[in-house]
């Protein structure tokens, strides 16, 4: 087999998408949604693997820039699109693309790599780990009350269209960004995303609404969401709201957008799929067992440039451990490595000094945003600690104060 690498070029971004479509099975975006990834789709960041004259795989990667802990935002590349034909399995062809896009990071300065996977156990193998989770649930609006501080009464509640209240959410948005590692700045083009509401892909529910909340006439915060209207056999109203995204600037307009959106008319159940696993919406629920309350796995990230990515972030207490770093996939990362940070900053560099402890670059991405402690990772023999107390040192160091959350998907 003789596989071509190529950059894409935008001649042949048609079959890039059908044969990326094709890996997947078949069932495409809207054609608005098309336009919207295509123009938001960097060329010269993508790969397509060509035989016989035709693509047999695909990789993309956006230019984004995410939160850290410490509120620092990094460059980071959104890796996406990334399929291999079903004729050419097990052939070296995924293989031979990551080795082609990390090396390429590597040699744009890139120090993260990050992804959302399709299955959850492709992407290890090439230095990848879990790094958030996001929770989904299913609130019984019939049984559960939200209770708001004082001050939520002066909360005002102004219906738009999505696009019409674009601009506010935006602004609320951007201002969240730094407070939660994992959150990516949207660049120009990206406030598109959450506008995108195909009829054909609503199923039954009506079309988006977008609800800003307002004190003294500034926007503190909005939702956006879709309503089904459902009923049973005996009239009993039986809809659903489904919550697309909520945010806001202060606690009582949260809880305020909260309370809006599980007292809508003619509605049973209010459902959501991607919120932070810390979400303060669990601690002013009534019953947060009729809440439904699932986790999934969310963002994987990769230490591409190891000293430079563990130099990026900030720790939350003083830390100066050796880390021995195992690295097959990007051996320039191998070795051992000196971290010296505090909240102020660290500093990484190569030594020779005794290790601290061991682990791979897969166990360092799961561990980069704060979510995962090492010490859990150590707890499943994931983690060496080679000098005794450094586990926990170092464990202290990397947690967050606020779980690590991937908003959107890419």
């Amino acid at each position: 087999m003789t596989i071509d690498l190529r950059v894409l070029a935008a001649e042949h971004w048609d079959e890039f998408y059908l044969r990326l479509l094709r890996a997947f099975g078949g069932v495409g975006d809207a054609p608005e949604e098309i336009v919207m990834w295509r123009d938001l789709l960097p060329f010269e960041r993508s790969i397509a693997a060509w035989e016989d004259g035709g693509i047999v795989g695909t990789a993309g990667a956006f230019d984004f820039r995410m939160t850290l802990p410490g509120g620092a935002l990094l460059d980071t590349a959104g890796v996406t699109m990334v399929s291999v034909q079903p004729t050419h399995r097990r052939r070296g062809v995924l293989t031979s693309m990551m080795r082609r896009q990390l090396d390429d990071l590597r040699e744009r300065g890139t120090a993260v790599a990050v992804l959302t996977a399709s299955e959850p156990g492709i992407y290890g193998r090439f230095g990848y780990g879990t790094a958030t989770r996001q929770t989904h649930g299913v609130i019984d609006t019939t049984r559960v009350t939200v209770a708001v501080p004082p001050g939520a009464d002066a909360v005002r509640m102004r219906l738009v269209t999505p696009a019409e209240g674009v601009a506010a959410c935006e602004a609320v948005y951007a201002a969240v960004v730094p407070t939660r590692p994992g959150m990516l700045a949207r660049r120009p083009g990206w406030e598109q995303l959450p506008l995108m509401d195909p009829p054909r892909d609503r199923g039954g529910f009506g079309s988006r609404l977008c609800v800003l909340a307002e004190v003294d006439g500034e926007v503190r915060g909005y939702a956006r969401y879709s309503v089904k209207a459902d009923g049973t056999a005996v009239g009993v109203p039986d809809g659903t709201v489904k919550l697309k995204d909520v945010e806001a600037l202060d606690a009582v307009t949260y809880a305020a957008l909260w309370r809006y959106l599980t007292d809508i008319d003619l509605a049973a159940r209010l459902t959501f799929h991607n919120r932070p696993v810390d979400d303060p919406v669990q601690q002013i629920v009534s019953d947060i067992r009729r809440c439904g309350l699932g986790w999934r796995d969310g963002l994987y990230v990769r230490l591409v440039d190891l000293p430079a990515a563990l130099e990026a972030r900030t720790y939350a207490a003083p830390v100066d451990v050796v880390f021995d770093v195992e690295d097959d996939f990007c051996p320039w990362n191998a070795g051992r490595w000196r971290l010296t940070g505090d909240a102020k900053g660290a500093t990484c560099e190569r030594t020779t000094e005794p290790a601290d402890l061991a682990l791979t670059a897969k166990e360092l991405g799961t561990a980069y945003l704060g979510g995962h402690g090492l010490r859990a990772l150590a707890g499943a023999g994931l983690v060496a600690e080679l000098r005794r107390g450094a586990l926990a040192e170092a464990s202290a160091a990397f947690r967050s104060d606020v779980e690590p959350w991937l908003p959107h998907g890419f």
